[in-house]
């Protein structure tokens, strides 16, 4: 048959090559479906766990109206005030059970903490940041939304790897029913895309499975493990916040670098200068840190409004997520729970 032949030459290709947009762009869905099956299969993905992963799936237009829904590049005409988001994401019932949570699972996060080095409170933050402390993980089914995402084309190429990826985590023995998650792909408690749990995905417990989804010592591992691949560096704050003199010269601290990834983010940092440094320019920390430390200056809503010296584990926040609404939601939502 003329169409065997057809597919037959397009697994083929996939065998051997990267996805191309152009190949499925006029494909329809199950066309597509069938070079995505063929890469997995030649990545090792087993025959039943493509069989119950892929049955009767149809792509999900929600999905897809979801993702073209998202803002394309900002323009530069200014940024939201900070100061809204934090008490919208930084609020007493997240606090309050962000310490229940912590002192709930208070053996299990001091093991964590000893083993990877980031403060129980930081684990807290991100799980309650991203799921509500596992209330809200999402009921999309990750099969359909990264194989729509993927032949819907507008980043394809992530997609199309992030669904061989959810492939190899079904491989693992989880069922399709607990594949469910956020629309873009994200699973577990702490929201990783399958290629972050195939790298970081950690066995807390020891019972020999990374069980993210509703294992509360495996959930706090792995982001552990995250953090810790990421960087951050152990006895040392995510930042602190800090007294401005009137007098200082915001133009001689401006950064002059621009950073590859995520630029209006960090174009919003100063230059990196030892706290020692900051001192001297009358910037004051509030908290304690020491005077070697690097640190950038962060003001976000303006003159006269709060202000911040932000290391190295800041940033590290940001690998999770690179938003400095997120990243300082994040800090501040850990520094209430360790109150």
């Amino acid at each position: 048959m003329v169409f065997k032949n057809i597919f037959a030459i397009a697994a083929a290709i996939a065998l051997t090559s990267p996805l191309s947009p152009a190949m499925s762009q006029d494909m329809p869905f199950e066309s597509y479906l069938q070079l995505l099956i063929a890469k997995a299969r030649a990545e090792g993905v087993s025959e039943p766990t493509l069989r119950r992963m892929t049955s009767d799936l149809t792509p999900n237009l929600r999905v897809i109206s979801l993702d073209q829904a998202q803002p394309g590049t900002p323009t530069r005409s200014g940024y939201p005030a900070l100061a809204p988001y934090i008490d919208t994401h930084v609020n007493p019932t997240r606090i309050r059970r962000g310490r229940d949570m912590f002192r709930a699972t208070a053996g299990i996060r001091s093991e964590v903490e000893r083993q990877y080095g980031v403060p129980s409170e930081m684990l807290m933050a991100i799980w309650g940041h991203e799921t509500n402390y596992g209330g809200y993980k999402g009921n999309f089914d990750l099969s359909r939304s990264l194989a729509t995402l993927a032949w819907e084309g507008r980043r394809r190429d992530l997609f199309a790897s992030e669904w061989v990826a959810l492939m190899k985590v079904a491989d693992k023995g989880y069922a399709r029913s607990d594949l469910v998650g956020s629309w873009a792909g994200a699973f577990g408690n702490p929201q990783f895309l399958p290629s972050v749990y195939l790298r970081l995905a950690t066995d807390g417990d020891g019972d020999g499975r990374a069980d993210i989804f509703n294992n509360r010592a495996d959930t706090l591992a792995s982001i552990a493990r995250y953090f810790k691949d990421s960087g951050w560096r152990s006895g040392e704050p995510w930042g602190v916040r800090a007294s401005v003199p009137a007098n200082l010269d915001r133009s001689a601290i401006e950064s002059k670098l621009v950073s590859p990834v995520c630029s209006r983010v960090h174009e919003r940092h100063s230059q990196w200068k030892t706290v020692r440094e900051w001192r001297d320019l009358g910037v004051q920390p509030q908290k304690y840190l020491a005077d070697d430390v690097m640190a950038s200056f962060f003001q976000p809503d303006g003159i006269g409004k709060p202000a911040w010296l932000l290391t190295a584990n800041y940033r590290v926040i940001l690998e999770y997520n690179c938003s400095n609404y997120y990243a300082m939601s994040v800090g501040l939502l850990a520094d209430e729970i360790a109150k």
